[in-house]
């Protein structure tokens, strides 16, 4: 260790930052460090004062809370000129250049772990967004799909007012709510929109930096920055961006410095005027292994709901893909009413399963497909399609899966308890035989602990006005319907 004599002859602001910053680093922790410390910059204001910068004002006020009094301690250990420490964030600051106002105090570049001078540039390649017509292959290191667009986006009831919201997105027209949050069950075009919005954006302003992530692309590429020691270069690559989009945020959950990291990054951007686009498979506040800070701000915008299809979106969809599939000389004609109407009844999940169903239905099919009767393909893509009616499901297997769900034991949604974590699981069990058996209302009721089917018919009816409304009770609803389906 250089003995304090000597360190306190310094009075260069290098040499003293970065003996001070590693110092600081190994009583503080890694995380901290690289989340408040490390993208901040000292600089010298018109006043001759040494100033830390911080990249956001929640940054400047984690440093004052927590770091401010033992990084002037260090500091005045080491300074030969006894000066102090100030901290402000990047907004306070405006124009004020890096330090260069005196001869003891030259320019300074953001500090990140001290290194020595020699050290190799990270490696760490920034996520970007690649405009169509650098081709395939940027589209592909981007992360988005050519053919998720606003063009190919079909619009029903459950989405027209995400689409509309999206679309202002993409216009960069003033005035827009930030962050926009999209939320839904998956399969229901959220990836989509943020696509769409991605390449739209893009065209409209070439000289934009637009950044699309996967939730899962920011942890495993923000983990390796951590690993190279390149979180300098990372967190510059997205606080750089113009627009950022972030998809399926629900899996940052659970992961601390992760989420402090997207906490600081959003917070830098909101400050900037930058936009920002995110989607998961529920509400911000519902969202309960994200930290509360984190939850608050992903809410503070404009929270968009994007709804389970109905049937007239399902047909559009059906229809549209065939038309895209028709356009790529995959198939010819048309398909008869009956035939999608009975493609929709055998996938009754996501919009991605129909499609699903729809490409394997056109492989089959080829030049046929105008010919093809529901007999015919119920025996052609009987196999390929696991939904189908021949599989049998009883009023008491819907009632140990939803059980099973839900925790709770098959006799509970017999019992006459009419708790809400009792009653609410009961009605989707009634909602869930009405759909999938041919039972009655007066049946089911027998089979529900001989209730009157006027209840039934209340509960199912209940569930259907809720699962618009309540994304928790659609995914919860789409989850049994697939293990009731197998």
């Amino acid at each position: 260790m250089i003995g304090g004599a000597v360190m306190a002859g310094m009075t260069d602001p290098n040499r003293i930052w970065t003996e001070a910053a590693g110092r600081l680093k190994t009583e503080i922790g890694d995380g901290p460090y690289s989340s408040y410390i490390a993208p901040s910059a000292v600089r010298v204001d018109s006043q001759g004062n040494l100033i830390l910068v911080t990249p956001t004002a929640y940054a400047r006020d984690w440093v004052r809370k927590n770091a401010l009094r033992r990084m002037n301690e260090l500091w005045l250990g080491l300074d030969g000129l006894a000066r102090r420490l100030e901290v402000r964030c990047r907004a306070e600051m405006g124009s004020v250049p890096p330090a260069a106002a005196s001869r003891e105090a030259p320019r300074l570049a953001s500090i990140s772990a001290p290194a020595p001078a020699a050290a190799a540039a990270p490696a760490f390649s920034a996520p970007a967004f690649a405009p169509a017509t650098d081709g395939a292959r940027a589209v592909r290191a981007a992360g988005l799909q050519e053919r998720l667009t606003f063009d190919s986006f079909v619009e029903g009831h459950g989405n027209a007012f995400a689409l509309a919201i999206a679309k202002q997105v993409a216009s960069w027209a003033d005035g827009h709510f930030n962050p926009v949050f999209f939320c839904g069950p998956y399969g229901y075009g959220k990836t989509h929109l943020l696509n769409a919005i991605a390449w739209e954006a893009q065209r409209l302003r070439p000289d934009a930096k637009v950044v699309y992530l996967t939730a899962e692309r920011f942890l495993s590429t923000f983990v390796r920055a951590m690993q190279d020691r390149s979180t300098a270069a990372f967190k510059e690559s997205l606080r750089s961006a113009d627009m950022l989009l972030l998809d399926d945020v629900q899996f940052v959950g659970g992961k601390t410095s992760t989420q402090e990291e997207l906490l600081n990054t959003l917070t830098a951007l909101i400050e900037d005027g930058k936009r920002i686009v995110l989607s998961a498979d529920r509400a911000p506040m519902a969202l309960t292994d994200v930290e509360p800070r984190l939850r608050s701000h992903l809410a503070a915008g404009l929270t968009c709901p994007v709804e389970a299809a109905d049937r007239s979106l399902k047909v559009a969809v059906a229809q549209s893909r065939l038309n895209a599939l028709a356009q790529l000389g995959v198939v010819s004609g048309e398909a008869r009413a009956e035939v999608l109407e009975h493609l929709i009844d055998r996938t009754p999940g996501s919009m991605r399963e129909l499609e699903g169903a729809v490409n394997t239905l056109a492989a089959v099919a080829g030049s046929r497909l105008s010919a093809l009767t529901v007999d015919e393909v119920q025996t052609l893509l009987g196999a390929a399609l696991r939904t189908g009616p021949e599989r049998r499901i009883t009023v008491d297997e819907i009632q140990k899966t939803v059980a099973e769900h839900f925790n709770l034991k098959q006799a509970d949604l017999l019992s006459e308890r009419r708790t809400r974590a009792i009653a609410r699981p009961r009605q989707i069990a009634m909602y869930l035989c009405k759909q999938h058996t041919t039972r009655s209302y007066p049946d089911i009721g027998r089979r529900f602990g001989g209730r009157d089917h006027t209840t039934v018919l209340h509960g199912v009816r209940k569930i259907e006005e809720l699962m618009p409304k309540d994304d928790q009770i659609a995914r919860d609803v789409e989850a049994l319907t697939r293990k009731l389906r197998g």
